[in-house]
């Protein structure tokens, strides 16, 4: 009897002995796996942790421990399985620094090909561009041209180019988009290599009326030019009450391109012969020149010239007519200094909704496997102590918007030409 027990317990530690080294040896061949599935996002967090340490403008990181941060999140990064979910970690590690223009985008979100638009042209780390994503080297995305929101789960078309597809196609603000070919609507894969084909989209213009479908046909979307062409589409005369009102939207000023394309439009092009002047800054993208007020603050002779008809050809290079602009909570960074100056230097109303307090210079990396960090990485003070980061400017006219389901109605669009109208009959 003893003898069996003697036997029996050997064998039970034979027996765990092998259970345990053969666990051992597919922790060995488990761990490796894991290590490599991980291995590029974690390399990405260790860039973009770094690429903040670095040049993050504030040493101090808003009060932060950064480092501390890093053993927090590097982790949870370890465990993502793709780039989004690396992007949800990322994101949430740098909001805590509590500061705009630092981001971490993916090419799975339309802003990512319009930041490297606007950063492209100046900065030659960006001049050569992930093969994977541009394997021309060009960047282009398949889009339709709007600004989405996500309001509780559901998705709102907050914006529409002016002459994009979407605008062709009849989308308009307010939209709820369902879904794209029967599947659940997403800004970038729903028009992926579908430039040229008819998408059909599920529509919710209004609670009360049931789904429509609406067709559109995705093009490429250059952005680099993109924004250009739907402010030169927006501009043009509305007729109010007899008075001719210009109206232009510039969905983004980061560029010369943009006042450029304004200016002439003002002194020789559609809107010279405007009465006054709607100044759309509403979404979109900053970055407008310290000087894109001149022209409606800046003095200077007229020139008349008379050719041999005997035709008299008036030119100003200055606006000094009415001018009204509209602002939003999108409305970020150096259109909030648009703002701020229209409202110190009295050159004009303010309508619309209390910007994001967005004011910070923004500067964009490329990481190892392609994906774009936005780092903060000066601060910003106007005239010499304010400083409008976490504050915004407050329009002095608020008009409330309510997105969902708007069907295209514009109460601040609405408000700022009736107060240009107003100011035209004084």
């Amino acid at each position: 009897m003893r003898s069996h027990c003697k036997r029996f317990t050997k064998t039970r530690g034979w027996l765990a002995g092998i259970l345990v080294a053969s666990l051992v040896l597919l922790g060995w061949l488990i761990i490796p796996v894991i290590s490599q599935a991980a291995a590029p996002q974690v390399k990405t967090f260790e860039q973009a942790w770094k690429t903040v340490n670095d040049n993050f403008f504030d040493p101090k990181f808003n009060g932060v421990d950064w480092k501390a941060l890093r053993e927090k999140y590097a982790p949870q990064a370890a465990q993502a399985q793709s780039a989004d979910d690396l992007a949800v970690v990322v994101n949430a590690m740098l909001a805590e620094l509590k500061t705009s223009h630092t981001r971490f985008y993916t090419p799975n979100e339309t802003a990512y090909y319009q930041l490297l638009g606007i950063f492209q042209p100046r900065s030659r780390e960006l001049k050569n561009l992930p093969k994977e994503i541009f394997p021309k080297n060009k960047l282009e995305y398949s889009g339709i041209g709007i600004f989405t929101k996500a309001i509780a789960n559901k998705t709102f078309v907050s914006g529409v180019l002016e002459g994009s597809p979407a605008a062709q196609a009849g989308l308009q603000m307010g939209d709820e988009l369902l879904s794209a070919d029967d599947r659940p609507f997403h800004p970038v894969r729903s028009f992926a290599d579908k430039v040229g084909q008819k998408v059909v989209l599920q529509v919710q213009r209004s609670v009360s009326n049931a789904p429509q479908d609406i067709a559109v046909t995705p093009q490429l979307l250059d952005p680099l030019t993109m924004f250009l062409d739907a402010q030169r589409a927006s501009t043009r005369i509305l007729q109010q009450d007899g008075k001719k009102i210009g109206y232009v939207h510039l969905w983004s000023y980061a560029g010369d391109q943009y006042q450029e394309q304004l200016e002439e439009d003002l002194i020789y092009g559609k809107l010279r012969e405007a009465d006054g002047l709607v100044l759309d800054l509403r979404d979109g993208w900053g970055g407008a020149p310290l000087t894109a007020l001149n022209i409606y603050t800046a003095r200077g002779p007229s020139l008349t010239s008379i050719p041999r008809s005997g035709d008299r050809n008036l030119i100003k290079a200055q606006w000094n007519k009415p001018v009204v602009m509209i602002v939003n909570e999108g409305s970020r960074s150096a259109k909030e200094i648009l703002a701020y100056g229209f409202q110190q230097y009295k050159i004009g109303t303010v309508v619309g909704a209390k910007t994001p307090g967005a004011v910070v210079a923004g500067r964009a990396f490329l990481m190892q496997d392609g994906n774009l960090l936005y780092v903060a990485v000066a601060d910003v003070y106007l005239d010499g102590n304010q400083r409008l980061e976490g504050k915004g400017v407050t329009p002095d006219i608020e008009v409330p918007m309510t997105l969902e389901y708007a069907q295209g109605n514009d109460p601040q669009k609405e408000k700022a030409i009736a107060t240009l109208v107003r100011q035209l009959r004084r």
